[in-house]
């Protein structure tokens, strides 16, 4: 069984022109070829087709029936070809494609929202798929492949990935909100020995939880843990049902949760917000998006 012939586009595009023309002469003089291969070429193309697609007059060429079939196929052809150009230029200009990026869920709470907002507004024809994770988590899912981009909390040490801190975030105490310190506008960590934390598992973020713990140390005592949740609201909704404290990203303060006081705490913590990605990754929409993540970040803190 015969296959089905396999057009030139080069060959297509002079047929395209030569019916336009209706004139082998004009239509050589619009391609900037000499007549003769242009000829040569219509003659390759109708022995493909089977048919003679322009009936040769002295003065002009008609399509013939063949020829004018061919006609719209070829348009389309043409059309799909030089969509298909453009389409290749913008993807390796990093202007088309797909970026999956990871987002620790608390980090939904802070201006990161901008941030992706304002990348979507310039850059439409790129396609943002989320993935919401913890930190530590995310670590793997870049390291494998799964995400492109990884918005941390912490900044984490691993080969083959590199990171940039955006932000330092300050860490405040949440309440139940008939506690004794939340009368206190600023309240002394060292008061909260003898509490109940309620924290994020360490293996959900290694990096923020031993700071914690750390600071708790700095200020004289081992905290207690006890009740242990992925996600920051429901930290702040176990607090909020009296069963102990804790100490969170400042931007928790955003949660409408009932029964709960947020206070700054002292001495100041703070914890890093850091993006980070594949070293050598060379996805050009990788770096269109890690140029514009960092100019938007540079601008808020000025």
């Amino acid at each position: 069984m015969a296959g089905k012939p396999e057009f030139d586009l080069r060959q297509l595009r002079s047929f395209v022109v030569v019916a336009e023309e209706s004139h082998f002469g004009r239509a050589a003089a619009r391609l900037g070829v000499a007549q003769p291969p242009l000829s040569q070429q219509i003659r390759r193309l109708e022995t493909k087709v089977g048919f003679a697609l322009f009936d040769r007059g002295t003065r002009k060429v008609e399509l013939t029936a063949a020829g004018q079939s061919l006609l719209e196929t070829a348009y389309k052809m043409l059309e799909q070809a030089s969509d298909g150009l453009e389409s290749a230029r913008r993807a390796g200009r990093g202007e088309e494609g797909v970026l999956r990026i990871g987002i620790n869920p608390s980090l939904a709470l802070t201006d990161l929202v901008r941030v992706l907002q304002s990348f979507r507004r310039e850059n439409d024809r790129i396609t943002l798929t989320f993935h919401e994770m913890t930190s530590q988590p995310q670590v793997g899912s870049l390291l494998v492949g799964d995400i492109d981009i990884g918005f941390l909390r912490e900044t984490y040490a691993v080969q083959s990935l590199e990171s940039r801190p955006l932000i330092d975030e300050p860490l405040v105490v949440v309440l139940p909100e008939h506690h004794p310190l939340a009368d206190c506008a600023t309240v002394d960590i060292g008061k909260l020995a003898g509490e109940t934390f309620i924290s994020i598992p360490r293996q959900s973020g290694s990096a923020l939880y031993d700071r914690i713990i750390a600071a708790c140390r700095q200020s004289g005592f081992q905290p207690a843990i006890g009740p242990e949740a992925a996600e920051w609201p429901t930290i702040v909704a176990l607090v909020g049902c009296g069963l102990g404290v804790a100490l969170a990203p400042e931007c928790v303060r955003r949660l409408d949760i009932p029964g709960v006081a947020y206070r700054s705490i002292s001495p100041l913590v703070s914890t890093v917000v850091t993006m980070a990605w594949r070293q050598n990754d060379r996805n050009p929409i990788v770096q269109r998006f890690l140029r514009h993540a960092q100019r938007a970040y540079a601008r808020a803190a000025e």
